[in-house]
């Protein structure tokens, strides 16, 4: 599954899902840009070690919340590499509140998890356009999918994505353009750097997450959760020609977790 040739935009590349998502896209053999905002460390190490591969990527800055810094991420790519044929939407906050938001925190979270997948979007139609396709894939969650016990807010987010890629999927599918959901259940992630994230399992829930861990799998039927790693391999299927009649699909990527 070649994708020598292909430039691709991870967003959220320097740490967690998105580090491993732009490591394996480059050996696979794409071109990738390298996008963060506050993971200046990270981003350096997904960039060394796409080299050590010998693979080839650049560093953008750019926060998801702004459209000027995304529209200039997104021309500062294509002038380096000729064109973009990959968005790989994945920057993200979880700050795992419950239903108490304020108003300032509420369009924050709105403007980076939705508004700015939806804004990235934008910004690399005209290229993929221009080239007659191109695959945009954006990384939701099973929260999602079902109702959780903690934070609404990021729930209705991911919500909001599943069908900000359908709407897309049939709007730009004339242009041979596809777009489609991975909606990953827990992910073991390294936060460092992401300095906002709180940890996935709210404080008062640590008990039951210790008993959860004696047993994991009470909850986890593969007897462990995700690891970036899972997420990168779907992620490169969905962007290779091999996906090119898979439009609008949402895919569920938890180990069946969410059956129990």
């Amino acid at each position: 599954m070649s994708l020598s040739g292909k430039i691709a935009v991870v967003t959220g590349a320097g740490t967690g899902i998105g580090k491993g998502v732009a490591i394996e896209l480059a050996r696979r053999g794409a071109k990738v840009a390298v996008s963060y905002n506050s993971s200046d460390a990270g981003a350096k190490d997904t960039q060394e070690q796409i080299a050590g591969l010998g693979g080839e990527s650049m560093i953008v800055k750019a926060n998801a919340a702004h459209k000027a810094e995304i529209d200039a991420m997104v021309s500062e790519v294509a002038a380096r590499y000729g064109g973009i044929d990959i968005l790989v939407n994945n920057a993200a906050l979880q700050l795992n509140q419950n239903f108490d938001y304020d108003d300032e925190t509420y369009d924050r979270l709105m403007h980076i998890n939705l508004k700015g997948y939806w804004q990235c979007m934008q910004a690399v139609v005209p290229y993929m356009k221009a080239k007659g396709s191109g695959r945009i894939v954006n990384i939701s969650s099973v929260h999602g999918k079902r109702p959780t016990d903690f934070d609404t807010v990021y729930a209705m987010t991911k919500g909001g994505i599943k069908m900000l890629a359908r709407e897309a999927a049939i709007e730009l599918a004339k242009y041979g353009i596809t777009v489609n959901t991975i909606e990953p259940g827990a992910v073991h992630v390294d936060n460092k750097g992401t300095k906002e994230t709180r940890p996935f399992v709210p404080e008062e829930y640590a008990e039951r997450a210790k008993l959860l861990r004696r047993d994991i799998r009470r909850k986890f039927p593969m007897g462990r959760v995700g690891m970036p790693a899972d997420v990168a391999g779907m992620v490169c299927y969905i962007a290779s020609d091999e996906s090119e009649f898979m439009n609008g699909a949402s895919t569920r990527l938890d180990g069946a977790s969410m059956l129990l």
